[in-house]
């Protein structure tokens, strides 16, 4: 696959594997008027003039890897939803975004700052769902709210070419993420059914599936993405044939193999098994024991 893919007035710089974390897919989006980025991964750091020369930055959505390359654009205007905009603005913002002990947090910022060139933007503003952004020449981008993964996720979707850029619903095998404390698996389900009906006809994500032109193959690959999160559930009823504490469960992993120790996991872990135990609690599929575990029924 080229390292630049065209589509009309988008241009697509491909990250390393795809676009692979801790890489991203970069797109830069040409009108008349306006030169605009959508978010900016660590491959930006690789481009030249084109991207130094963006008006606009518009962050889909804030985590670490898509502000990898902001440090390079003081002069461009940004502006990211209003349920993420305090964790574009400043550290703080961003801690509560992620939502981890301060331990954790002083490891998470060595690692944004070296590895991910972490700058914040205190003057970056916020958008809403819907918003529109008119960059000339009939080019419009307009703006859909897809929460999950952030509280304030979106998908971008340049209209004249029926681009979605969809950010980090990125139907890697992985599966979605949503274990910060602005994440919400509730949230996410809506999502997965919401992007299928963009009005779109080319879908373009952070990482891993870059670029998809078949709506038969977008769909499939989003039906695969989205079962990751019965499977999640499944396998936790399979722990729970036998009573566990959710420091039990943490232990065991849902996400992430062992061996992977990155200082987030743990919060990550919990944040995510927490959110499917309330899930099956709703459902009727486990209950609470006096002591605090949780069991299948």
């Amino acid at each position: 696959m080229a390292s630049v893919l065209e589509f009309g007035v988008v241009r697509v710089h491909l990250g390393d594997k795809s676009g692979k974390y801790p890489d991203g897919n970069q797109l830069i989006v040409q009108g008349a008027d306006t030169r605009v980025a959508f978010d900016t991964p660590e491959v930006a750091n690789r481009i030249g003039p084109e991207l130094d020369t963006v008006d606009l930055v518009i962050l889909g959505h804030v985590h670490e890897d898509h502000m990898a390359g902001l440090h390079r654009l003081p002069h461009a205007r940004v502006q990211v939803h209003e349920a993420d905009l305090a964790a574009a603005q400043s550290w703080d913002g961003m801690c509560r975004h992620y939502g981890y002990p301060p331990d954790v947090l002083d490891a998470m910022r060595a690692i944004v700052e070296k590895d991910f060139h972490y700058h914040p933007r205190p003057d970056a503003t916020g958008y809403s769902d819907g918003a529109v952004w008119d960059l000339g020449g009939g080019v419009r981008v307009r703006a859909h709210h897809l929460p999950g993964h952030t509280a304030g996720h979106c998908a971008l979707v340049v209209e004249s070419e029926g681009l979605a850029f969809i950010g980090d619903i990125d139907l890697s095998s992985f599966g979605p993420y949503y274990g910060d404390a602005t994440s919400s698996l509730s949230d996410f389900r809506q999502t997965l059914k919401k992007v299928a009906e963009l009005d779109a006809r080319i879908w373009a994500t952070s990482h891993h599936k870059a670029v998809i032109t078949d709506r038969a193959q977008f769909l499939a690959d989003l039906a695969r993405f989205a079962s990751k999160i019965d499977e999640r559930s499944t396998q936790l009823l399979g722990y729970l044939q036998a009573p566990q504490s959710l420091d039990e469960l943490v232990d065991r992993r849902l996400l992430y193999p062992a061996g992977y120790d990155v200082p987030f996991v743990p919060c990550a872990e919990r944040n995510t098994i927490a959110m499917h135990l309330d899930e099956l609690l709703s459902l009727g599929q486990i209950q609470t024991l006096e002591d605090g575990r949780f069991v299948a029924v």
